[in-house]
């Protein structure tokens, strides 16, 4: 069972909370749509639960070493590249920032086909696939990475966490093709920590091959894991060493000292990095398709083929983001956001220590 919260409600209470920590009111709008989006999306691993965890423990709510400043300005360094921008952060609220930086990449987009923004001296964004799938439903392709918070990734073959868990997110538009904009959102450990405190929360067991404890052993155990495992092995560790070199040439710095500024002397940095692209599908149209098929049906033909030959029958076969357009479905079949009866108890701390009234047992429940 699941307990469902009207939108207006979630994005009162999520608007107050980030308020009441300080963040100027143009950040806590950002914050509520960011936050609505993963929400409504099914996203259980970045909602405002997450958001607020990290704001407390690294964010603003950290008042020795607050790797967040509400208000802070961001900085657009001068570039001879007209379409690839240099963003300083300040460690502004990251929602804000890459809603702005991917709607700015969109924007150069229209004009030279492909743009990018480089955001240095960043909080985290969370969860890359809601500015890709945004952009993606407007009509762009899209693509992020960034660094996480901290180094909780063991590199292939080594035994000490030196990686952040460093997602890749594309989304593509094809939703007159399939419906909804494929979107490859994915952590490069194989679970996300986010996921970690998920599974504690719902008393459930990760999958082999995840985590291992502070011995460096594999463990199953939400409640025992010291760090993360990149997932597919070599392949998994090469993705996310990419982010991290991406990083080193934006401006970030030690990955081992990146959310740790305790660890770090004098002149260090700890915070994190933010890339963002889009493309405009005319951009990559070179106007010779097959059978006379023109961008958008060859697309839809190409998407029809792989998910033919019997492939879609199986009952298994799907299209990335295809979990969270059901998800997104269902939100607007119940008419709200929904959230497990753990993940409520959690959100209705946030809502009095923002000063909001939730009764949990006035809400509607979905099975």
């Amino acid at each position: 069972m699941e307990y469902v919260i009207p939108v207006a409600l979630h994005n009162q209470i999520v608007e107050a909370a980030y308020t009441k920590r300080g963040y100027h009111a143009d950040e806590a709008k950002q914050a509520v749509r960011f936050c609505e989006l993963a929400a409504w999306h099914g996203i259980k691993t970045h909602n405002v639960l997450k958001a607020l965890h990290l704001d407390e423990v690294f964010g603003a709510g950290n008042k020795t070493n607050p790797g967040c400043v509400p208000g802070a300005t961001v900085i657009k360094k001068p570039s001879r590249f007209e379409a690839a921008q240099k963003w300083l952060s300040n460690k502004k609220l990251g929602q804000a920032v890459a809603f702005d930086a991917m709607d700015t990449c969109c924007r150069l987009a229209d004009k030279y086909g492909v743009a990018t923004v480089s955001v240095d001296d960043t909080f985290h964004y969370l969860w890359g696939g809601g500015y890709v799938l945004d952009a993606a439903k407007k009509g762009y392709i899209a693509f992020t990475v960034c660094t996480s918070t901290l180094s909780e990734v063991v590199p292939f073959g080594g035994k000490f966490p030196t990686l952040g868990t460093n997602p890749h997110s594309w989304g593509l538009p094809t939703t007159d093709a399939v419906g909804f904009p494929v979107v490859s959102d994915w952590a490069t450990s194989t679970v996300a920590m986010g996921r970690v405190q998920q599974f504690q929360r719902e008393g459930l067991q990760l999958p082999p091959g995840a985590a291992v404890d502070e011995q460096g052993n594999e463990t199953t155990d939400p409640n025992n894991v010291a760090a993360l495992l990149p997932f597919g092995a070599h392949k998994g560790y090469s993705l996310c060493l990419i982010n991290e070199l991406f990083a080193g040439m934006i401006g970030g710095s030690l990955p081992t000292l990146r959310g740790r500024p305790e660890q770090a002397g004098p002149g260090e940095k700890t915070s994190a990095n933010f890339f963002f692209m889009a493309i405009h599908p005319e951009a990559l149209n070179c106007g010779q398709f097959a059978m006379g098929r023109n961008q958008a049906t060859n697309l839809k033909a190409v998407l029809d083929d792989i998910l033919g030959h019997g492939n879609r029958e199986t009952g298994k076969c799907i299209l990335p983001g295809e979990i969270e357009h059901r998800a997104a479905q269902r939100s607007e079949q119940v008419g709200g956001l929904l959230f497990t009866e753990a993940e409520i108890k959690e959100f209705q701390t946030i809502a009095t220590e923002a000063g909001v009234t939730l009764d949990s047992a006035a809400l509607k429940t979905a099975s």
